[in-house]
């Protein structure tokens, strides 16, 4: 006796993979992998950064601590990357997810988390402390340089994906778009 098979319950689920395949490989080389969560870790970043600066300063500014930031900490924290040569639209540089890093920047934070309308943490640092990397409240991603803020992506996913391929990420502006 013949069944009828549904041809679609015959072929496995295709699904978009979470990261191309020369970040996944430079993902896996600097030590994640899928499933990765360090949230002691994490949680001890949390605690500091929560405790930083002097208590009961009227002026004192003070880190945000909220959980996407927590959770980008305990999946990608401490990977450090040493991408090099030319990107897809510029040259590819080192960074590190530590938020540490940002550990003297809550000022820095702040303002830009009030300008975008949100708050921001400090995520890690590119090119060996030349630019902060921070995430605000929704997993957004952003970098901090000399030259301005710019937007990486709407999460750690995609700004780690626009680190190692070397896109170039959207400058951050106020006012109107330049026509």
């Amino acid at each position: 006796m013949e069944h009828a098979l549904n041809p679609l319950s015959q072929t496995p689920s295709r699904q978009r993979p979470r990261f191309p395949a020369d970040v996944a490989a430079e993902l896996k080389q600097a030590g994640w992998h899928p499933g990765r969560w360090q949230i002691q870790q994490a949680e001890e970043w949390a605690d500091a950064l929560a405790g930083y600066g002097t208590p009961g300063d009227a002026h004192g500014v003070r880190h945000s601590v909220f959980p996407a930031a927590v959770e980008a900490w305990a999946e990608f924290g401490g990977l450090h990357f040493e991408p090099s040569g030319a990107g897809r639209e510029l040259a590819r540089t080192p960074f590190l997810l530590d938020p540490l890093c940002g550990l003297h920047q809550p000022r820095t934070l702040a303002d830009l988390g009030r300008a975008l309308d949100t708050k921001l943490a400090p995520l890690g640092e590119e090119m060996y402390g030349r630019a902060l990397l921070a995430i605000d409240e929704a997993g957004r991603v952003y970098s901090l340089d000399h030259t301005g803020e710019w937007f990486l992506g709407e999460g750690v996913d995609d700004a780690v994906t626009t680190l190692l391929l070397g896109t170039l990420p959207e400058r951050l502006r106020t006012g109107p778009p330049p026509a």
